[in-house]
């Protein structure tokens, strides 16, 4: 049986060295989530769908 792996906690690298992140650890298991660069502030959501929306 193929057990499905914990979402991970803290960010990991891909072979290239680009970080990924799990969506829902950003959202912690909910739906949005408020992402900062430098003095704006961006909302994350994860529709129903399950794809991933970025607003400012």
């Amino acid at each position: 049986m193929n057990a499905r792996p914990e979402p991970m906690l803290r960010p990991w690298l891909t072979a290239d060295a680009t970080p990924v992140h799990e969506a829902r650890v950003l959202t912690e298991g909910g739906s949005l989530a408020r992402i900062v660069l430098e003095d704006q502030i961006y909302t994350l959501r994860i529709t129903r769908q399950g794809k991933l929306i970025l607003t400012k």
